[in-house]
């Protein structure tokens, strides 16, 4: 397990702090490649880092935005990770950003899973930053306890792509990238905030079972170092 702790004094340098190690990565991508790629995760703490990161002077015309999960909803619905991402960094100079959604009006989830799928093949891999969450039950991504497809979601042998997820936690059925898909990004992030997270992010860092605390798989397995961003 190699993961390392940022720590700041609130939730707006967290934000600022880590919009600045974000906009340095793409930059360095967009510098090497012509092109930088990045996946966020939905929830109430990203907001502040949205907005940060929004105002940065980077060529945004050459990064692509997409999302490390979604719940299978329109974008206009208030649980929509899109809508999220829409207002709160699809705004001011990053509104020059292409936004890849994961969410696409489908007959089944599945259908919706291999749309998306098929539209991130054209991003290029590894992506360049992929920045997660937890919920204090442990998931990261919508890599649920308990989720139908957790273990195929966590597996490393499961290629690439979008899959679908449902679990007594998530509500509604979800769309997440796979575990190879997400774990070996340039920079990979695990923001949380509040004392509460820390105490969650100390059971996940103890002894258990990845299937009870998902986000062990990230902390033990994930091929780039985690960089966990964090604020009382």
């Amino acid at each position: 397990m190699s993961a390392s702790l940022h720590i700041f004094e609130n939730g707006t340098a967290l934000a600022e702090g880590l919009a600045d190690a974000v906009s340095a990565k793409l930059a360095a991508a967009i510098e090497a490649r012509g092109a930088a790629s990045i996946a966020v995760s939905g929830g109430t703490t990203p907001k502040a880092f949205f907005q940060a990161l929004s105002r940065r002077e980077i060529d945004w015309t050459k990064v692509t935005v997409t999302l490390v999960d979604e719940r299978l909803v329109p974008p206009e619905n208030e649980r929509s990770n899109h809508g999220l991402v829409a207002a709160n960094l699809l705004q001011n100079k990053a509104a020059a950003a292409r936004f890849l959604p994961l969410y696409h009006a489908a007959a089944t989830a599945e259908d919706a899973a291999a749309t998306a799928s098929r539209s991130m093949a054209a991003i290029g891999t590894p992506f360049d930053v992929v920045i997660l969450g937890m919920g204090t039950d442990g998931h990261t991504a919508s890599f649920f306890p308990g989720g139908t497809r957790l273990k195929e979601a966590i597996d490393p042998a499961t290629p690439r792509g979008v899959i679908t997820m449902e679990a007594d936690g998530a509500g509604e059925t979800r769309l997440t990238f796979t575990f190879s898909s997400l774990e070996d990004a340039g920079l990979l992030v695990l923001h949380i905030e509040g004392d509460g997270k820390k105490e969650v992010l100390a059971r996940a860092e103890a002894p258990g079972d990845e299937a009870e605390m998902p986000i062990r798989a990230m902390l033990r397995r994930a091929t780039s170092p985690l960089q966990i961003y964090w604020a009382p």
